[in-house]
């Protein structure tokens, strides 16, 4: 196993203050710890669209920190980082602050029907990640440069002590075992939160065409925006590892008021976000990222769709 060279803790440290920074974490503290409400909480779903202010407090750290690698030349490495970054949050302002309140699009966001809602919620979302990937082109040249290829979905499996992966382990295995493991821990959770009737699961079930299709759109979008893109400018930054943990953390905070939802989301979006990054590092490529998240958004959009069904209505 390639033994990976270690890098300067000023690389490290910028990254982590100023992802944190551009993170929802600012958002999170203004609103949990001082009860100022930065963001926007949309229908059914618990997704939340920043607004001005939201946008603007990632915006200035963006700057500053694009800034610095123009000022300070040890930290000049992470300048596409800084550019990903700007790239990230100028386009999530256009889409969610612009785009977004049209009038066509204020009805649908503003509409309890979960076909609607997410629709267009997702028509957005894949607005903006496809000029994620425009960008990742300029940045990148090559679409594997940025885990845009299925990757060797059968790549060994680096060993994880605490996980009790041993030397020898395949993905090709792993990422079958992992997608089974996850998504029972992740439905125990909606389970044991959401306590759904029976009845109203069983008028659900013909949503289910739409849950898969919005399941198939949503963990490509988010793969390659919150992870692949991150990864593919922070590893050669900060070393594999960092790159890993980094994303990790910015796809975990990025899930405080998602679903699974609060601290508890956060964590367990956190450890989701370090295991589909490890598998796009060991593999090259999207496929098992893609898939053990789109069986993970099977459930959360199929909880959604119990969520929008009213008890005893229509």
């Amino acid at each position: 196993m390639k033994t990976e060279i270690s890098k300067p803790k000023t690389l490290i440290i910028t990254a982590w203050v100023f992802l944190l920074m551009a993170s929802d974490l600012p958002r999170i503290v203004l609103q949990e710890i001082f009860h100022y409400q930065v963001s926007n909480v949309l229908g059914i779903s618990g997704l939340t669209i920043p607004n001005d202010l939201g946008i603007g407090i990632s915006a200035v750290a963006v700057i500053l920190g694009l800034g610095l690698t123009f000022a300070w030349k040890a930290v000049r490495s992470l300048r596409p980082f800084f550019v990903l970054l700007f790239a990230f949050v100028g386009i999530h302002w256009l889409v969610f602050t612009r785009i977004a309140i049209l009038p066509i699009y204020e009805g649908w966001l503003a509409t309890p029907s979960f076909n609607v809602f997410f629709l267009a919620f997702q028509s957005l979302r894949l607005t903006a990640t496809l000029a994620i990937i425009a960008a990742l082109f300029i940045l990148k040249k090559r679409r594997d440069a940025f885990f845009l290829v299925k990757g060797d979905t059968s790549a060994p499996l680096e060993p994880v002590r605490w996980l009790g992966i041993k030397e020898g382990a395949t993905w090709k295995k792993a990422g079958r075992i992992s997608a089974i493991v996850i998504s029972l821990g992740l439905l125990t959770f909606l389970v044991i939160a959401g306590r759904p009737p029976l009845d109203i699961v069983v008028r659900a079930l013909p949503f289910l065409p739409a849950v898969l299709f919005f399941a198939t759109l949503n963990a490509f979008n988010e793969e390659m925006t919150a992870r692949a893109s991150f990864l593919s400018v922070l590893e050669d930054a900060v070393g594999k590892n960092q790159a890993l943990w980094l994303t990790a953390a910015l796809f975990g905070i990025g899930h405080f008021y998602g679903i699974p939802y609060g601290v508890i989301g956060v964590l367990m979006a956190a450890f989701l976000g370090w295991w589909l990054g490890k598998s796009m590092l060991e593999t090259r490529g999207l496929w098992w990222a893609w898939f053990i998240h789109f069986v993970q958004d099977v459930w959360i959009f199929a909880f959604a769709v119990v969520g929008s069904i009213v008890p005893g209505g229509g």
